[in-house]
């Protein structure tokens, strides 16, 4: 069978960059970025076609990948579907309605061609893929090439078969299928209608979501172009008839078929896909409107053009940078523009003039790093999703702590919407946002439980304002640790914009609130790993209702032991996807009461140290993500640099497999991006951490202001040695806090660090570290 190799992929990405010199241009950032990078090892990305944050998603699909929907491994592909989600964990996503090209069917008979998608999957041509952003072109053993691009709510297909088929007995005469089918296998029902005379499909089915609860109801209208229809109909398993419509339920493979002349022009036909989640009609007048005359070269270039708009707000200049940095750079920014989706005007579920996005996959995880890097890059498309979050309150009660498919999805861990609207405020998004409503969406998280937290909002909340924590539980563990620790972000984050609001009372309330997590601290808590003791003392553990002390192991749920136990299972401990040794570093509110409890900077310093190289630490999860950059608030900026350098590129690079974990709809596309560019946010505040980024500079352009900011290095080499700031010059003037403010990147400026190889005085003193804003 066919494989893709890494040598494979890399040969791709050269030649394409060798194209570009060989017309004398010098490669831009369109060109560094590579779809396909975490497309193997769990990362989950999805490589194909798709504007910015748009519905329409084409791609391969693989019968072994249930995420992304196409795998860079030896998997055969079954079908080409026009819905995804990129990057998630949890259960498969979407791939609805999935269409196969075969050539000809054997001896012309129909009942000979391969119709459920387990036996028409067939192996791809090794090396035949090119991914670019808004582009995905493949072509099976078959010898059919199937390229594809993208409208906002239309995929387009461009089929090129061979003269003579690799089939034996068989004469060109293309027989396309279509599926009534989805990655996850989840159909309750579907019905599908084919005209006899043009060959148009229309239908749609009812489909589960992939991490949630509920359904969901997609349409689809495929319309065909350049050849000559010859039958049509319809197929139920293997069995092909000519009946022009069908209803199933789920127990049935089924879907519908046509089959054409052989194609007039360089053997090429056109199958243009229009989606809705609304009708079978909107599906056809949002193909019809966006691809009126199926041109493909026109519709792939304004594909390439809206891509290199968005890519463009940031100049880098490399300095001998590495290919490697280049790609794994710009190839992290892309991915993050992936999701949220924009589905405005095809939301079923209310009438409404605001923005609707969804594939929120999920705000625990994107909270971190997506938002913020949209903030700062994309700051129109953050504000819509803003309002899309406060517009879900409006008519569902709460925000959304993960949301797909206009289903509630799983809520993780807080209520962390709440910090992306706090984020956002701070950061001096406005345009169209309605604050009174979504300052009560944020006292509605705090103050109201909902009948059904596991989706929304948080639980517990009884206890949380009478006991001040979240108690373990008898009949099941509750993830009772991490909660607490969320919510008391959570409340700090409220706290900071009722300050700003003018909400004193409010203010101090959930400023109290956000201290609760010193009352699961148990100061006589030790760790070991394998019967050998850390050395370390005092970690997060559960608490009972009464207030005695439960136990879980601190280094549970790391790569060193049951790593996977800690999930939404009602045996998954006290703590969601990580160790207590790593939960007790987040109290990124008030890092000054940490520190001290953990015994001053230096101990701090030791233990952080040892997170990061016993093992403990897993990268794949963005909960570590901010791990990295808290040496700040020890005095120790330099050691954040350093250590950022350990993950990038060894972790995060531009191979196949080059992210540690699910890419979470751009989560880890977004850190390895933030990271590189020397500006990590701590989310919920104004606060940015200062490292070197890993080129000589980088400059953007605020979409709030029009205005330039940039970050220089000197001394910069790009070997990666001179790493620590020796001192820094902001505007001209002297700057020796180690963390910035939005302000910079919206009044613009310069700032300038110069580079050595040890670690300095530079920002190293209690007045320069980023604030700690805990009750006194």
């Amino acid at each position: 069978m066919a494989s893709l190799t890494r040598t494979t992929i890399t040969r791709s990405w050269l030649i394409a960059l060798l194209s570009v010199a060989a017309h004398g241009k010098t490669p831009s950032p369109y060109d560094y970025v590579d779809p396909l990078i975490g497309t193997i090892n769990g990362g989950h990305v999805f490589p194909g076609a798709t504007l910015p944050f748009g519905m329409a998603k084409a791609v391969a699909d693989v019968l072994e990948e249930n995420q992304g929907g196409f795998s860079s491994n030896d998997s055969p592909i079954y079908g080409f579907s026009h819905l995804h989600d990129s990057g998630t964990g949890g259960g498969a996503s979407l791939g609805n309605f999935p269409i196969f090209p075969h050539a000809g069917c054997p001896n012309d008979d129909i009942k000979a061609c391969a119709y459920p998608y387990h036996t028409r999957a067939t192996p791809r041509v090794n090396g035949s893929i090119n991914a670019r952003p808004g582009y995905f072109d493949i072509t099976l053993e078959s010898q059919v090439r199937a390229e594809m691009t993208v409208t906002s709510h239309a995929a387009l297909y461009r089929f090129t078969f061979p003269e003579v088929p690799t089939t034996p007995n068989t004469t060109l005469s293309p027989l396309i299928v279509l599926d009534l089918f989805d990655l996850q296998n989840s159909r309750s029902a579907a019905n599908l209608v084919v005209d006899g005379a043009s060959g148009r499909i229309t239908g749609g089915g009812t489909f589960a979501p992939s991490f949630g609860v509920g359904n969901y109801t997609a349409y689809f209208c495929a319309d065909f172009k350049g050849a000559e229809l010859r039958d049509a109909g319809v197929w139920v398993n293997d069995t092909p008839s000519f009946e022009k419509s069908l209803t199933v339920a789920q127990q049935n493979n089924a879907g519908a078929w046509v089959r054409f002349k052989a194609p007039p022009s360089h053997n090429q036909m056109l199958v243009r896909v229009g989606i809705s989640f609304i009708s079978a009609a909107q599906a056809c007048s949002n193909g019809n409107r966006e691809m009126p005359s199926f041109g493909f070269d026109m519709a792939l270039n304004a594909s390439v053009n809206a891509w290199k708009e968005k890519l463009e707000v940031i100049t880098i200049d490399a300095g001998g940078a590495s290919d490697v940095l280049l790609k794994s750079f710009w190839s992290g920014i892309y991915r993050s523009m992936i999701s949220p989706q924009d589905y405005t005007g095809e939301n079923p579920l209310w009438t409404s003039t605001e923005p609707y996005y969804d594939s929120y996959y999920c705000i625990w995880d994107s909270f971190r790093s997506i938002h913020p890097l949209l903030t700062l890059l994309d700051p129109t498309s953050q504000t819509l999703m803003v309002r899309s979050l406060i517009d879900i309150y409006r008519h569902e009660g709460k925000l959304p702590d993960c949301r797909m498919s206009f289903c509630k999805g799983f809520t993780q861990g807080g209520s962390n919407a709440d910090v992306v609207l706090v984020d956002a405020y701070l950061k001096n998004l406005s345009a169209g946002i309605d604050w009174t409503t979504g300052y009560e969406a944020l006292i509605s998280d705090a103050e109201v439980e909902p009948a059904d937290w596991e989706v929304e909002g948080r639980g517990g909340l009884d206890a949380w304002k009478s006991i001040n924590y979240i108690p373990k539980q008898a009949d099941a563990d509750t993830r009772s640790v991490s909660r607490t620790v969320e919510y008391a972000y959570n409340d700090f984050a409220i706290a900071l914009i009722a300050k700003q609001l003018g909400h004193e009372d409010d203010y101090k309330k959930y400023l109290t609130r956000s201290a609760n997590w010193k009352n699961v601290f148990r100061a006589n808590q030790t760790a070991a790993i394998n019967g050998m003791d850390t050395g370390f003392t005092g970690f997060l553990q559960p608490r009972w209702p009464n207030g005695t002390w439960a136990s879980q192991d601190p280094i549970r749920c790391s790569p060193l032991l049951n790593f996977t136990s800690c999930y939404l299972n009602p045996s998954g401990g006290e703590a969601y996807e990580g160790s207590l040794f790593m939960y007790t570093f987040f109290v990124p509110q008030d890092m000054a009461s940490l520190i001290q409890t953990l015994g001053g900077n230096e101990a701090f310093v030791k233990r952080l140290d040892y997170l990061h190289e016993s093992g403990i630490l897993y990268m794949g999860d963005e909960q570590g993500f901010l791990q990295v950059f808290l040496y700040h608030y020890a005095g120790r900026p330099g050691l954040s640099a350093a250590r950022s350098r350990t993950y990038i590129p060894s972790q995060f690079n531009d191979t196949i497999g080059g992210i540690p974990g699910n890419d979470d709809s751009g989560a880890m596309g977004s850190f390895e991006a933030l990271t590189m560019m020397g500006i990590f946010p701590n989310p919920g505040q104004d606060v940015y951490f200062i490292t070197p980024p890993f080129f000589e500079s980088v400059s953007i352009v605020s979409g709030q202001t029009g205005k330039t900011a940039t970050i220089t290095n000197v001394n910069f080499d790009a070997a990666g040695k001179n790493v620590y700031i020796q001192r820094a010059i902001l505007n001209g003037s002297p700057y020796t806090k180690n963390w910035l403010q939005h302000s910079f990147f919206m009044e613009g400026g310069v700032l300038e660090l110069t580079l050595g190889p040890e670690e300095s005085a530079w920002g190293t003193k209690p007045e320069d570290g980023p604030p700690s804003l805990g009750p006194s």
